[in-house]
């Protein structure tokens, strides 16, 4: 299966380390457990493409569309471009609230893997045939399957169905399998950083496997990795010490001691929404040194950005006043042109680094170096970073104040006796207040979600004139598998014993949707061929 290893050096402008891979998400449904998930997926997806949508900057997806699985496959939105289609991504999500939550039917055995093929399928003719204004940043399809259903059985399923399907276009395939867990983590003080991977596994042929609970957080938090970047084809940072420092470490050309680091966010910036307090103040300016740092680390591997370690600090040696900006995490590079072996020494080293500045509770401070650029007589300005161990294998970077950034800020020395009086009013007020033992995000919630839906304006006019006036779908009722694309339809993969029942060929609608039948779709397609 094709992992996305391409004979390039990697993206060569910040958009495309941005960017993500074209998203098809295909959710099975099964009858009684959809009753339960249905809620809270909807409104996780509300939440995430609220999100997505109004992010400025850069846009951190390009395509993605949505595939059912009943008793047959259906379509519910082919592939659009993400950013300015929050309209039909909400329509989308509001069609898939309607779906069938009682009764029973008899699922196909086939239908998940004519899910994964069709949408190949018209992933392949998007490529080809729609012109969007620009390139597509990504030629491979990421591929999700959302089941209820045991994920090992799952897999198996597609293994079994996939086998002699070309994959090549496919970067990676995964089933992500919704448990009936507890969301624990939100009574807790721990803040959870990414799905729980104690499950996790990969399968057979290339199949990730990943468990989520059945909970909104959960949901939300795995839909929102979507947006970090996830690229190998070259480390991002390099993270250079003196040559004393570390004698086994690999050398890089300039004799120092590197570490090579993938970078990711921590958080997303609130300048990058709309309408925020903090985005109106434009405190954390996306073209500040975050944004800088990321178009440096988004060069070819020649010229890959460096942060080169000065010298050590106690853990109690900075004053947070110093820092700003958002901070970014180092993690051990993934890049796959690098071998094995240097692959595993790398991360060795990198955890070994962060055991040893926990053990010896120091920090690192480091000096970014930039890149060379034509022939300047001017000094470039360096941007200084302060390098923070933590108990996962990562390292928190934060940018700090140099000299010419310092305002003067007197700082004289408590009293050390305030007045009785007013000791004691305040320590009551204190002493009325919760004490929590950290501060848990997740408890948190500043309802920007429904403030970012309510700034998209609402569609003219109906989207979707079939669903609105669609009623519930009855228990047992067996649907016809309709799928609708903006491209030339394509006929649906029949089955091993039989070629699936397709619907009359009808008139396309108003948005161009095209309902393709058995026996008219070669003419359809031959006509919208030749007039491309």
């Amino acid at each position: 299966m094709y992992h996305g290893r391409s004979s390039g050096k990697g993206p060569s402008n910040p958009t495309q380390l941005y960017q993500q891979p074209p998203r098809l998400l295909i959710v099975q449904i099964a009858l009684p457990s959809w009753a339960d998930i249905c809620s809270n997926l909807c409104e996780a997806l509300q939440n995430f493409f609220s999100l997505a949508c109004s992010l400025m900057g850069p846009s951190r997806m390009s395509l993605f569309s949505l595939y059912v699985v009943q008793n047959q496959h259906e379509c519910i939105l082919p592939f659009v471009q993400v950013k300015g289609n929050f309209a039909r991504l909400q329509a989308c999500i509001s069609e898939l609230r309607m779906l069938q939550r009682e009764g029973c039917f008899r699922p196909h055995g086939t239908s998940l893997q004519l899910a994964v093929q069709d949408g190949l399928q018209q992933f392949k003719q998007y490529s080809r045939h729609v012109t969007t204004g620009t390139s597509l940043s990504y030629t491979s399809l990421e591929i999700t399957v959302l089941t209820s259903q045991p994920g090992k059985k799952v897999v198996r399923q597609l293994e079994e169905g996939l086998k002699d399907t070309d994959l090549v276009r496919v970067r990676r395939l995964q089933v992500v399998e919704i448990t009936k867990g507890v969301l624990e983590y939100m009574d807790s003080g721990s803040p959870v950083e990414e799905p729980s991977s104690d499950e996790s596994s990969v399968l057979g042929t290339d199949i990730d496997l990943q468990t989520i609970d059945n909970d909104v957080v959960s949901m939300e938090i795995f839909f929102k990795a979507w947006l970090h970047y996830s690229g190998t084809d070259q480390e991002h940072i390099h993270l250079l010490f003196p040559s004393r420092c570390f004698s086994n470490i690999s050398r890089a050309k300039d004799d120092s001691m590197c570490l090579k680091c993938d970078l990711q966010e921590r958080l997303l910036s609130p300048s990058l929404l709309p309408g925020t307090a903090d985005g109106s103040l434009r405190m954390d300016d996306p073209k500040g040194d975050f944004s800088t740092l990321y178009q440096m680390a988004s060069q070819s591997s020649a010229s890959c950005y460096k942060l080169r370690v000065i010298k050590a600090l106690n853990s109690s040696g900075i004053c947070e006043s110093l820092t700003y900006g958002l901070p970014f995490i180092l993690r051990p590079t993934s890049c796959w042109q690098l071998d094995w072996d240097e692959l595993e020494t790398n991360q060795q080293h990198f955890h070994a680094l962060c055991h040893s500045l926990l053990k010896r509770e120091w920090l690192l401070l480091a000096k970014g170096e930039p890149l060379s650029g034509g022939h300047s007589q001017r000094e470039p300005t360096s941007t200084f970073y302060v390098i923070v161990p933590s108990r996962s294998p990562t390292l928190l970077v934060k940018a700090v104040a140099t000299r010419e950034l310092l305002l003067p800020s007197p700082f004289p020395l408590l009293p050390e006796d305030p007045p009785d009086d007013s000791l004691k009013i305040v320590e009551s007020m204190l002493d009325s207040l919760e004490l929590e033992p950290t501060y848990n995000p997740l408890q948190a919630r500043s309802h920007l979600y429904s403030h970012l839906s309510s700034t998209f304006t609402k569609p003219q006019g109906r989207l979707h004139p079939s669903w609105e006036s669609k009623a519930l779908r009855k228990a047992g009722q067996l649907q016809t598998s309709r799928v609708r694309v903006t491209v030339a339809p394509l006929p649906m993969i029949p089955t091993p014993s039989r070629a699936p029942k397709m619907p009359a060929a009808s008139k396309p609608s108003s948005e161009a949707f095209f309902w393709p039948s058995k026996e008219g779709v070669a003419e359809e397609k031959e006509e919208y061929l030749s007039g491309l």
